[in-house]
């Protein structure tokens, strides 16, 4: 109850934070009706089988973005792929911020030769190029799936939210309260889960929020080198389509124009979360943002 009150406060003080959860939380709804909407736009069929149009039909009442160079509506792809490129976001996303945040807890607040190792081992795979590593890990890899190209991607993103929350343990450890805990006899995972961690939650919000654009960027990039998961449409798997046939020669401009729209919206809306919670969180950047 007590984390609930304050996130809703946390929402309450900022507006960039709030807008960038009503366009994050639109686009999940999308994703999460896909199969329905799909199922709409087919009317009957699935609109993503081959051939299940015509070929290159332009954008129309019957097919509002169209059809791919397969006879498949475009609008169904697009929905579809968006619940695609969410998921793995999500699934990255949450397991770089786990990693992160144990990493995080273990390295600041015990201190010492611990803190010095993990935190090494940290800025060592910050400065790795992780998208050269990545390409070479789903070229060798054969019949990759969505959830291992996520657990790929999550292996070099957790070092961000493990630095950054790190620094904010550092300084909380040495806080009253906290010390106060110590002398209660407060158990090292009580006074992390009910003193730390609470005040923590905005830092972890931004770890997680910067680790899934990180996927979901680094899946498109995949997908238009042509190094992608098979079997699934995301969105820069029809960036790659549309590049590599043509499409905006054609007419099919959606293919192409929709999912860039749609990556730039998933952007901004992350990036408005991180601004958000940087603004509520630090006086210094909310005294500049108010001017």
């Amino acid at each position: 109850m007590r984390i609930l009150r304050a996130v809703l406060r946390t929402i309450r003080n900022s507006r960039r934070l709030a807008m960038g959860l009503v366009i994050l939380g639109v686009l999940v709804l999308v994703a999460l009706f896909s199969p329905l909407i799909a199922k709409a736009i087919g009317g009957g069929q699935d609109p993503i089988e081959l051939a299940a149009y015509d070929k290159w039909q332009v954008p129309g009442p019957s097919h509002l973005l169209g059809t791919d160079q397969f006879g498949r509506d475009v609008f169904a792809m697009v929905v579809k792929a968006l619940a695609v490129s969410l998921q793995i976001g999500a699934i990255a996303g949450v397991i770089s911020t786990v990693v992160g945040v144990i990493v995080a807890f273990v390295a600041g607040y015990k201190g010492g030769w611990i803190d010095n190792v993990l935190s090494t081992f940290t800025g060592i795979l910050l400065v790795i190029p992780t998208f050269p590593l990545l390409i070479a890990l789903s070229a060798y890899a054969k019949n990759v799936s969505l959830f291992q190209v996520g657990v790929m991607i999550s292996i070099f993103a957790w070092p961000f939210a493990a630095k950054t929350i790190r620094s904010q343990v550092l300084s909380l450890r040495t806080r009253p309260y906290v010390d106060l805990a110590r002398v209660s006899k407060a158990r090292d995972l009580e006074i992390i889960t009910t003193e730390l961690l609470p005040n923590l939650l905005p830092f972890i919000g931004v770890g997680f929020a910067s680790s899934a654009l990180g996927a979901i960027f680094g899946l498109v990039g995949l997908e238009i080198i042509g190094l992608g998961p098979g079997g699934v449409i995301d969105l820069g798997q029809i960036i790659y389509s549309a590049i590599s046939t043509g499409a905006l020669t054609l007419g099919a401009w959606p293919m192409f124009v929709v999912p860039v729209g749609l990556l730039t919206l998933l952007f901004a809306a992350l990036n408005m979360v991180n601004i958000g919670l940087e603004e509520v969180y630090n006086p210094r950047l909310r005294g500049v943002a108010g001017e």
